[in-house]
C-alpha cells in the first residue's frame, strides 16, 4: 500500500539535498514499485539485495511499512551511496541498512530476495545477462528475484520512457543514459532456463511509461547443506 502523505514527507526530511527531497517525495507518492516489492519480499527472515538501489528509497520504505530486517543497498555511483548513507544516518537507521559502493562484479555475500529496479536498461545487453546470473548467484531458494524494468514493445509508452531516459541523461542523474531496452523473453528465458517460475506484469501506476515487473520464484527447491559448511540448490524432484 501507499505510505500516507506524514510519512512520505518524513522519509523526504532525511535527505539533505533539496532535489533528493523533492525525488523523495515524488517517487513515494507515484511509483508503485516500492509497494509491490514490500508485498512480494514480506518475508522478514530474508535480507534483501537492492541492486542499483540508488538513494536508498525502496530501504527507507521497506522500513516504514516493517517489510524487512536487514537491507544491503548497492549502487556504482557513490554520490547517490553517499545521500543513501546519510538519509539512513538522519533516519537513525544504520543498524537496519547497508549501503556499497559497488557493482556486480563485486556484489556483497549475501543469500535472501533480491531487487532491481529500473537498472537493466541501463547496460549493454551482454552486461543485462552477467547482472541476472550475478543476481541469481545471490537468491536464496526461498528467496523471490523482483526486476522492474522498461520493455521494448511497439507502443506510445514505450516512446514516451525513452523521452524521459533521454532528460534523465541530459540532467546528469544517469550518466550514460540507457544502452538496451530488453524484450521480455530477454530476460524471462534465462531465469526460466535456471529452474524459476517467472510472471510478467504492467507496473506503470499513474505514469505514462513502459513499466513492468518481472517477479521469479525457484518452483520446487530446498537447500541442502553439503560436507564443507556450504549451501546449494537442489531440485526437489532431483534430491534425495
Amino acid at each position: 500500500m501507499a505510505l500516507d502523505r506524514a510519512t512520505r514527507n518524513g522519509i523526504a526530511r532525511h535527505y539533505a539535498h533539496r532535489g533528493h527531497r523533492w525525488h523523495a517525495r515524488w517517487k513515494l507518492a507515484c511509483d508503485p514499485a516500492y509497494a509491490a516489492v514490500a508485498e512480494l519480499v514480506g518475508d522478514r527472515s530474508l535480507p534483501v539485495l537492492d541492486i542499483g538501489c540508488g538513494i536508498g528509497l525502496l530501504g527507507q520504505y521497506l522500513h516504514a511499512e516493517h517489510a524487512a530486517t536487514r537491507y544491503i543497498g548497492v549502487d556504482h555511483d557513490p554520490r547517490k551511496i553517499a545521500a543513501a548513507r546519510e538519509a539512513a544516518t538522519a533516519a537513525g537507521l544504520d543498524g537496519d541498512m547497508d549501503f556499497r559502493d559497488s557493482d556486480a562484479a563485486t556484489l556483497p555475500p549475501v543469500h535472501g530476495h533480491v531487487v532491481m529496479l529500473d537498472v537493466l536498461h541501463y547496460l549493454p545487453a551482454a552486461r543485462q545477462q552477467a547482472l541476472l546470473r550475478a543476481a541469481l548467484a545471490h537468491l536464496a531458494p526461498e528467496g523471490t528475484l523482483v526486476i522492474r524494468n522498461v520493455l521494448r514493445e511497439p507502443n506510445w509508452r514505450f516512446h514516451a520512457t525513452r523521452v524521459e531516459e533521454f532528460f534523465l541523461r541530459v540532467s546528469g542523474w544517469i550518466p550514460g543514459g540507457a544502452q538496451h531496452y530488453p524484450r521480455a523473453q530477454e530476460l524471462g528465458a534465462p531465469l526460466r532456463q535456471a529452474g524459476l517460475d517467472v510472471q510478467v506484469s504492467s507496473l506503470r501506476g499513474r505514469t505514462p511509461y513502459n513499466s513492468y515487473l518481472l517477479v521469479a520464484r525457484f518452483s520446487e527447491a530446498r537447500t541442502k547443506t553439503r560436507v564443507d559448511g556450504s549451501e546449494q540448490v537442489y531440485s526437489a524432484a532431483q534430491s534425495p
